[in-house]
């Protein structure tokens, strides 16, 4: 944490869920989705986890991934289905609680796409994040050809409100990136809270 950042929200005392999924800690046990994670081509570009990683840098991985509340960054959760077996991999980032804003993200294995899976899991994270105090706001950054990332934006109540050009730099090249964001005022006027 920074001297800027206050402490984050304490760790959920009972695990967000929403439908197939629970959103739980990350555990060393989840290498084993970790590794399928890694060996896909897009997910590598967009975070820390390196592409066809070896056992120690999934290790380091999910260690990231466990420090990341303490360190002020965020919640980092492991998808699980309801055997509990990892599916995936989520977070809510809260560097600009603040203001009032988070980030989120979400990936699945490949294995565990088509299913619905990843609709489930963001609307988990979405209820969890309007349980936080002072969040107000809730965007995601997605490349436009990703239209299953899309249908789960939207599937999760998302409302996409542009495109940024040339946005960020991913797998050495600028991307444009289309902006979905969930505000608490419309889950509350919607009914869906």
């Amino acid at each position: 944490m920074t001297a800027e950042t206050e402490p984050l929200p304490p760790w959920p005392t009972e695990p967000p869920h929403h439908g197939r999924v629970l959103l739980r800690e990350v555990r060393e046990s989840d290498v084993v989705m970790a590794r399928e994670l890694s060996t896909d081509p897009y997910v590598p570009l967009i975070g820390t986890l390196p592409a066809h990683a070896s056992t120690e840098e999934l290790l380091n991985w999910v260690h990231r991934q466990q420090s990341r509340h303490a360190e002020g960054a965020g919640f980092a959760f492991t998808i699980a289905d309801t055997d509990d077996a990892p599916v995936g991999h989520c977070g809510l980032w809260l560097r600009l609680l603040a203001h009032g804003r988070a980030t989120a993200g979400y990936a699945l294995a490949p294995s565990a796409r088509g299913s619905g899976l990843a609709g489930d899991a963001l609307a988990a994270l979405t209820r969890f994040g309007w349980s936080l105090e002072g969040l107000h706001r809730i965007e995601l950054l997605i490349e436009p050809w990703n239209t299953a990332s899309v249908r789960t934006a939207e599937r999760a109540g998302y409302v996409r409100e542009g495109l940024l050009r040339s946005h960020q730099e991913i797998g050495g090249r600028r991307r444009d990136m289309l902006l979905y964001a969930a505000v608490r005022d419309d889950e509350v006027t919607s009914g869906r809270r």
